[in-house]
């Protein structure tokens, strides 16, 4: 790490990585600080990147990284705890282990965390064969007993969706309610509802077999789709003034995110965001796309910039900096 970068981008999976090659190749000093937990490492394979298909995970992102390192960027192992914006401009980053450094803008791609459902087995399976997402994992899935644990009011729209991947789909009500109109659907499709709690998912041979009602009856399922509450990662954000904001519907929380323009701009000047930090839906081509946008947006701000910088006098706080860049850890006058 050197003391002053152009752009620290804080996460190293795909936003971060896009928006950092898009950087790099515009000879930019990038930084990119990952902490390695990417939301889809549990995950064997990426799906719906067109020309990536079926790439594991962290193959794609080993990828990503050798083109920002080939492209002149530095990545680094660790996890940013705090931003500061300075006076005159830029931010001061601090990681977890002291190190620091300074950015003159942030692009922040830190993702969101999947908030499972508290019922046992569902953490221990979760991206093998319990799922959420038919575009990320329908086609796998195809024609096998699906249940949809009912969660939240999004249950009937998931039901729905991945009966067009199986003709066996059933949803086990658990903690949802539903009206009339929802359960009319659900008859419409073929599509059974199983009332009562779920109390845990049966595993035989490292594969989902079924799903244990409290009642201690068990329903035959190979797959089953929840759905998590995504929270984004924050905290570096929060740090700067930017709270996520809840999305709701049907008056039920399905998550967080931190607001920004079409372009990731955020309400703090210099800081932008990629990704599922702000954009809960967004699969892994989307958030490279995103990074890619916010990056080429950075680089312009950073021209403007240049060009400001380059019409100003030589005042004194300009000296200062243009002898720190030159003179390194020499002391200005000597």
């Amino acid at each position: 790490m050197n003391e002053n970068y152009d752009v620290v981008v804080v996460g190293g999976a795909a936003a971060g990585l896009s928006g950092a090659v898009a950087l790099a190749r515009s000879r930019r000093s990038v930084l990119v600080v990952d902490a390695g937990e990417p939301r889809n490492a549990p995950a064997g394979h990426v799906h719906n990147y067109l020309a990536r298909e079926s790439t594991p995970p962290g193959e794609l992102l080993a990828a990503g990284r050798e083109e920002v390192i080939g492209y002149g960027g530095e990545i680094v192992a660790g996890a940013v705890t705090a931003a500061v914006a300075l006076d005159g401009g830029g931010f001061a980053v601090t990681l977890a282990d002291g190190r620091t450094t300074r950015a003159r803008r942030l692009l922040v791609a830190t993702g969101l965390v999947d908030e499972l459902p508290d019922v046992p087995g569902v953490a221990e399976r979760w991206g093998r064969d319990v799922l959420h997402c038919p575009y990320c994992h329908g086609w796998e899935a195809r024609d096998q007993a699906i249940g949809v644990l009912a969660t939240n009011p999004m249950a009937v729209h998931q039901a729905l969706m991945w009966r067009q991947l199986s003709d066996d789909v059933v949803v086990f009500r658990h903690t949802a309610a539903f009206d009339e109109e929802q359960l009319a659907q659900l008859t419409a499709r073929g599509i059974r509802v199983v009332d009562g709690e779920v109390a845990a998912l049966r595993v035989e041979d490292d594969a989902l077999t079924g799903v244990v009602l409290r009642s201690g009856e068990v329903v035959a399922r190979e797959v089953v789709v929840v759905a998590p509450r995504f929270t984004a990662r924050a905290d570096v954000l929060v740090s700067l003034g930017l709270e996520p904001v809840e999305l709701e519907v049907d008056g039920h929380v399905i998550g967080s995110s931190v607001p920004a323009d079409a372009n990731g701009a955020t309400s703090v000047p210099g800081v932008w965001v990629a990704g599922n930090v702000t954009d809960m839906k967004s699969q892994v081509v989307v958030s490279a796309a995103a990074g890619l946008t916010a990056g080429a947006v950075i680089n312009g701000d950073l021209v403007a910039e240049d060009v400001r910088r380059a019409r100003e006098p030589f005042a004194h706080e300009m000296e200062r900096q243009v002898a720190a860049l030159v003179g390194g850890s020499t002391k200005h006058g000597v």
